[in-house]
């Protein structure tokens, strides 16, 4: 028997040995890997997934389109129902429509009125509290019962004779009203309307305190006719020095009347408002 048929055998080629292994073509390295299908290229291109900033760019503007789609085909829909209904649904419908319009605008001017009492009622609130507080200044500071401040002019007086008597303290005091002074101040007392003054031995009485010289009076107003209305020929200024003292008068922007009096309460007049 031949080696070839001993190695075919009866049954044909390969029985009872095992088929040699294909040999690697002439310059495929032995290693290489499996060569991939066209299905497996097809699968591994698309996943994973790779998306450019183009493509989901491209992407976005499609879902906005499709939902822009969605949004006319039901509004379509809606006015395919509404030309679709009987005139007298239509009529209800537009009376309903009516009839809420009407009602959102009675809604809305009475809050309009609402809105516009309560600012006219603050604003005037607000306005009277405010002329209320200017009203009890005034009538403080003309009641001596608060300090003030304001421009105005120091007028100071020298007696070292002790020539100076009441009566020229209340002339000097006279004409500053009349020149238009709003608070005054002698020494540490407050004068006010009724304010008096009495001759004392060694000073001047002011509404029953004595205050010794030097004078010295702060008065509010406008210094161009507090100062002038002292230096004029035969007045204040002049009437002083012919009693041997001196009266200088000095002006500034800011004179502090600081002095007070306590409010009293009147035992028998009442507000005729009452």
């Amino acid at each position: 028997m031949s080696d070839a048929q001993k190695n075919n055998g009866p049954d044909g080629p390969g029985q009872g040995h095992p088929a040699p292994e294909p040999t690697p073509a002439v310059g495929e390295p032995a290693d290489a890997p499996p060569q991939l299908t066209g299905r497996q290229r097809l699968a591994a291109g698309l996943w994973p997934p790779r998306a450019s900033r183009a493509q989901l760019i491209v992407a976005l503007l499609l879902f906005v389109l499709g939902l822009g789609l969605a949004i006319q085909v039901r509004s379509n829909s809606d006015d395919n129902a509404l030309r679709g209904a009987r005139q007298e649904d239509l009529v209800r419908i537009l009376d309903e429509l009516d009839s809420r319009t009407k009602r959102l605008e009675d809604e809305k001017q009475r809050l309009e009125g609402q809105r516009t009492e309560l600012e006219t009622s603050s604003n005037q609130a607000e306005e009277a509290r405010k002329q209320t507080v200017e009203k009890e200044q005034q009538l403080g500071i003309l009641a001596g019962t608060v300090a003030a401040q304001g421009p105005g002019i120091t007028l100071t007086i020298s007696d070292p004779r002790g020539a100076v008597e009441a009566d020229k303290v209340l002339d000097t005091v006279q004409e500053l009203r009349a020149a238009g002074a709003e608070a005054i101040q002698v020494n540490d007392v407050r004068v006010v309307a009724n304010t008096y003054f009495s001759d004392e031995t060694g000073g001047i009485g002011v509404d029953g305190k004595k205050v010794v010289a030097p004078y010295v009076f702060k008065v509010i107003g406008r210094p161009q006719d507090l100062e002038p209305a002292l230096n004029i020929p035969g007045g204040v200024v002049q009437t002083l020095e012919k009693e041997q003292a001196t009266a200088t008068v000095a002006r500034s922007e800011k004179i502090v009347v600081n002095a007070l009096r306590a409010a009293k309460r009147p035992d028998y007049a009442q507000s005729s408002s009452h």
